[in-house]
């Protein structure tokens, strides 16, 4: 049985429209919306909201605090602000089949909850009757506004358009361990920096899992559809301070790293038929043969230069090596018949989230669309907005039994 090789680039599914002139554009931008957990949330993308007069939708847990955002916008002139707490275990109503527990125990006990977020905004999106939305990471900086220029034109004629962090580079750890051996390791377009067209048909949805945006955007790669429209800068972090990172990471990075080799090699097949060769397990064997040898190749790298002892980045490599022997560990344990298991199950999640889409509805006020999100702890604020929402948010407290103080506007 043969074996994938590890493709050092998947540029060939992209079609890079980030240079020349600036398509017109029917109409901008309806929305940015940011998944974040940090802190602080980086002024620039308030700012950057208000320049171009679209609401900033901030969907907040672990560290973030819906008070400390909203305070923030209320402080930055022409900003429009919706800052939603997503409490921890949503949604309780709606569980996808792709987080199962089976799929959690081959990611280590990967806990995150970028995908609900992710997810909270298409549906936001809909039911507000925004077509144009940006999300973007609450780590990315040096947004320039004639990249989403650039970014709305092409949400025109796609349904998605993103962005690639090259500096610092968004890679796995096992990607990242790979560039540090000296290998060729180019970055794909994510969801840190992603436009998506929400009135599209096919619009997809994002399983809990790592890599959750390529399967997001997984037709558009299949069918050389996808826009990168440009590169943006992410905050610096440490790949290899936590060997668990690599755990984490390994099942989702098998299962997209397999996909998207299995979309160049069968270029020419439409979506669909690409996608049966995925449900089998001789196939899902030779994605893990192949992975199992890239990280051996890789450890075998990083250990020469190691003993030659000629690079400044010992200690690095070192961390490396832990990181690398911990995805390679945690890759025995995943079974070629859980990937099957699981892109079937992420198959049926596509068609549940259509249901789900359909059942929605559209034009829906703020205050409606968020009851039927069951978020209840959020506040509505911005320049120029008047006040006087206090008295029907109480009613709406009243109505839904909330504590007096979750949801305010200002």
């Amino acid at each position: 049985m043969s074996r994938f090789n590890h493709q050092q680039s998947h540029a060939s599914l992209l079609s890079d429209v980030s240079r020349g002139s600036v398509p017109f554009t029917r109409s901008g931008l309806d929305a940015i919306v940011v998944p974040a957990a940090r802190a602080s949330l980086p002024q620039h993308l308030i700012t950057l909201a208000a320049a171009l007069s679209v609401p900033l939708v901030v969907l907040c847990s672990h560290q973030a605090q819906i008070e400390g955002v909203a305070k923030r916008v209320r402080n930055t002139f022409g900003a429009r602000g919706l800052i939603i707490d997503v409490p921890a275990g949503y949604p309780q109503s709606w569980q996808p089949l792709t987080s199962a527990s089976a799929f959690q125990t081959v990611s280590a006990g990967r806990s995150s909850d970028l995908s609900v977020k992710r997810n909270i905004g298409l549906r936001l999106a809909r039911m507000r009757g925004w077509k144009k939305i940006l999300f973007v990471d609450d780590d990315i900086f040096q947004l320039k506004a004639q990249q989403l220029d650039r970014l709305a034109a092409q949400l025109d004629r796609h349904p998605v358009a993103a962005m690639a962090s090259r500096e610092f580079p968004d890679n796995s750890v096992v990607c990242h361990a790979r560039r540090l051996a000296k290998f060729r390791q180019d970055v794909f377009v994510s969801g840190a920096v992603l436009g998506v067209n929400t009135q599209h048909s096919e619009m997809s949805f994002f399983p809990d899992v790592y890599n959750e945006d390529w399967f997001f955007f997984s037709r558009h790669a299949a069918e050389r559809s996808l826009p990168k429209v440009g590169e943006v800068r992410q905050q610096e972090y440490q790949p290899f301070a936590d060997p668990w990172r690599a755990r984490r990471e390994e099942f989702g990075d098998l299962l997209a790293e397999g996909m998207y080799t299995l979309f160049e090699s069968q270029h020419g097949l439409n979506f669909k038929d690409q996608l049966r060769a995925a449900a089998s397990s001789r196939f899902w064997q030779q994605v893990k043969d192949g992975r199992e040898f890239v990280i051996q190749e890789t450890t075998d790298r990083l250990t020469s230069l190691q003993n030659k002892g000629r690079t400044v980045d010992t200690w690095r490599i070192a961390e490396a090596l832990e990181s690398l022997a911990a995805a390679g560990d945690q890759l025995q344990r995943i079974s070629p018949d859980v990937c099957v298991e699981f892109i079937a199950s992420w198959r049926e999640d596509e068609s549940r989230w259509k249901s789900a889409l359909a059942a929605d509805g559209t034009s829906l006020t703020e205050r409606d669309a968020l009851d039927r999100l069951e978020l209840t702890n959020w506040i509505s604020c911005g320049y120029g907005r008047r006040d006087g929402y206090g008295i029907d948010t109480a009613l709406r407290r009243n109505r839904t039994s909330v504590r007096p103080e979750e949801s305010v506007s200002c």
